[in-house]
């Protein structure tokens, strides 16, 4: 799967992350697939084309009508904008990243518990300080071989404490024990640089637009 081509590498990110989500089965199209996700106040769907042209992302933003529709595309921003009327907003940029999932050991540190648990192929962390407060968590979508890394977040109040290495060091072990092998994730910038520490390994540049009411 490491050795996998982009629109290889895209279809198992999708895989696992309509899992995690709960969103609609990808349905392939000839530029890639449409997901349904039925959340309209942030994303209604999203279009996701791994090999964009510019005849292609022209086509289906002129056909697009729903607001906070996304369109997911797997290269520089820079390189779609111009493809775009206004009514199309960028958000911040997002990497491919994927890694070998083997048995991980993570150390909790002192102050801290960490709960794990798996419901409908999706397995989650959770970090809590000992009174109580959540202070991180991340999930996991669970795909055959494939498991997605997904909403990684710590709290602003818990940050630069290796929490967020702890949460991703708990998913990938508990990943590779229900039988994943490939992990495959959509990171920030400021995830990138945490992940590239643990190994991941940048695939491709991903930009994201949606649709408003704007423009």
């Amino acid at each position: 799967m490491l050795e996998a081509n982009i629109t290889e590498l895209v279809h198992a990110w999708i895989s696992g992350w309509t899992v995690s989500r709960g969103a609609s089965d990808p349905v392939a199209q000839p530029w890639g697939w449409t997901i349904d996700v039925g959340a309209p106040d942030r994303e209604v769907g999203r279009h996701v084309l791994p090999e964009p042209t510019e005849a292609e992302v022209r086509k289906i933003a002129e056909e697009t009508t729903a607001p906070t529709t996304w369109l997911k595309v797997f290269t520089e921003d820079a390189v779609v904008r111009p493809w775009l009327d206004p009514r199309w907003k960028l958000d911040l940029p997002g990497f491919l990243m994927t890694t070998s999932l083997t048995p991980e050991r993570a150390l909790t540190p002192a102050g801290y518990t960490v709960t794990t648990w798996e419901r409908g192929g999706v397995l989650r962390a959770l970090v809590r300080t000992t009174d109580g407060h959540q202070a991180a968590r991340g999930q996991v979508g669970l795909a055959g071989p494939i498991a997605v890394a997904d909403q990684i977040t710590t709290n602003p109040g818990h940050r630069r404490r290796g929490l967020g290495r702890l949460v991703m060091r708990t998913l990938q072990s508990a990943a590779y024990e229900s039988g994943a092998r490939t992990g495959v994730l959509v990171g920030t910038p400021e995830g990138q640089a945490l992940y590239r520490t643990m190994g991941w390994a940048t695939r491709s540049p991903m930009a994201s637009f949606v649709l408003t009411d704007e423009g």
